[in-house]
């Protein structure tokens, strides 16, 4: 098994990686929007937050050597499903012609307060 780490997504807020390599498959920790140099949530909302979480994820999948075509599943939580319709444009728009298995809860709080978080499983 093998640690992902890479400075261009957020460090760990707890006891955990990044992602883990397992085989031929990438587990990666949540994603939530944090700005990876400041350690804070980013402000302006669920798009501007989806936008953080995204391109946290784009930094994980790439220290792994991988991208969003070798994404087999993604999590995603949200606190707010009020905001999917929205969420799901800046997603869509941002994987392109990637698509994913994907599965989407509402929860009743996330760390730090922010409004969404991403998980995924990709191959590498």
């Amino acid at each position: 098994m093998k640690t992902i780490q890479t400075s261009d997504a957020p460090a760990a807020i707890g006891p955990y990686s990044q992602a883990k390599v397992a085989g031929n498959l990438l587990f990666t920790a949540g994603q939530i929007p944090l700005d990876p140099q400041t350690m804070q949530i980013v402000q302006g909302g669920i798009e501007e937050q989806t936008r953080q979480v995204l391109k946290n994820l784009d930094a994980v999948l790439a220290a792994a050597g991988t991208s969003w075509d070798s994404v087999i599943k993604t999590t995603v939580f949200m606190t707010d499903l009020n905001d999917f319709a929205l969420f799901n444009s800046i997603y869509e728009s941002h994987l392109k012609n990637a698509k994913p298995a994907r599965s989407t809860v509402q929860v009743a709080a996330l760390p730090k307060g922010a409004e969404v978080e991403i998980e995924i499983i990709a191959e590498v």
